[in-house]
């Protein structure tokens, strides 16, 4: 039976089904390892890789926002190891075979700087997706010039637009200019801040879904 240690952000160790926690050279990882043909695949086993498989799907194309946002949690561990176990045992409703990624919970960016306030998005021009917020420069830790981290997550294609330091928190919005091969489609969407200096972030806030306007 598998185990993590120091709460969702610790080292996996053992096995659930075929997926494998382990520590090479003090660095946590997981993997899936084939299933054997005298593998009995439980119910609880194929609930396991369903959801395992459902968040490395998901997070795989956001990888390099990960690797930002999650790195003052990458304690022995990668960051993208670090977002895996987060969302791994938060983000995935239902049970086998009706697991489903639920958006509202997604954590793609973990810290201590205020998050974006009273986030919005839109998308009233062709190939655009604007992103809109309340400046809180005002609170405890926050900067007016707090750069801003944009995830644009299209479903269907798996594909991720990831906008990093291209505006700042004073500023209270952002446009994003997608493929041609989003027009039409609903697109998932993400904010989060990290600081002038890219020491502290915040958590990333699920801003909502938004078809983009063809």
């Amino acid at each position: 039976m598998g185990t993590i240690k120091q709460g969702v952000f610790g080292g996996f160790s053992g096995g659930v089904g075929n997926v494998v926690g382990g520590s090479w050279k003090g660095i946590s990882y997981m993997r899936i390892i084939p299933a054997k043909i005298s593998n009995p695949r439980t119910d609880r086993q194929k609930d396991q890789r369903e959801r395992f498989a459902l968040t490395m799907r998901f997070l795989k194309p956001l990888s390099q926002f990960l690797k930002i946002g999650f790195k003052n949690y990458a304690i022995a561990m990668t960051a993208i190891n670090a977002a895996m176990a987060y969302n791994f045992h938060n983000a995935i409703d239902g049970i086998y075979p009706n697991c489903t990624i639920n958006f509202e919970k997604v954590l793609l960016s973990c810290g201590i700087l205020p998050p974006a306030f009273s986030p919005t998005v839109q998308s009233i021009i062709s190939g655009i997706v604007q992103f809109s917020w309340v400046d809180n420069s005002d609170e405890i830790g926050a900067n007016s010039l707090d750069k801003t981290m944009l995830v644009v997550y299209n479903v269907p294609r798996n594909q991720g637009l990831c906008i990093i330091n291209k505006g700042d928190r004073g500023t209270t919005s952002q446009t994003v200019t997608v493929p041609t091969s989003f027009l039409g489609q609903e697109v998932q969407c993400y904010i989060a801040f990290i600081s002038n200096d890219e020491i502290e972030l915040s958590n990333s806030i699920y801003v909502g879904a938004v078809t983009v306007f063809d």
